[in-house]
């Protein structure tokens, strides 16, 4: 809706002689309107992503290892081959797999991936335990 065509209906309703007094609060109306709606809609510039700039090396994961099921991963990150340093940072990058997925994983593999991660804090109980 636009300044004048508010202002038409207000000059109906009031007379000629309220035009400019119902004209000013039509505008003022639709520009505070139109103001509210400007702020909702700005987004904020588009920020890169920190993912994109980790490197590791610490952990060498075998390619698609996060489509299998939860003891598999578990294991496999908990290995001195893909973990040298230990199945800490194996649980250090299946933590960041999980965060970096974000809403783009599926219910059900955000809930193998969680089985996985209780899978292999368990092991690192056991490893501190046998210490």
């Amino acid at each position: 809706m636009s300044v004048h065509s508010a202002a038409k209906r207000a000059t109906k309703k009031v007379g000629a002689g309220g035009m400019k007094e119902a004209s000013a609060k039509a505008a003022k109306k639709i520009s505070a309107r139109a103001a509210k709606k400007a702020s909702v809609a700005k987004k904020a510039p588009a920020k890169r992503r920190w993912v994109k700039t980790v490197t590791t090396d610490s952990t060498h994961p075998p390619k698609d290892l996060f489509t299998k099921s939860a003891p598999v991963i578990a294991r496999t990150l908990a290995s001195k081959k893909v973990s040298p340093k230990g199945p800490g940072s194996g649980m250090r990058m299946l933590t960041y797999f999980i965060n970096r997925g974000g809403k783009g994983l599926t219910a059900a593999r955000r809930r193998e991936l969680e089985k996985a991660k209780r899978l292999l804090s368990e092991r690192i109980q056991r490893d501190k335990e046998k210490s």
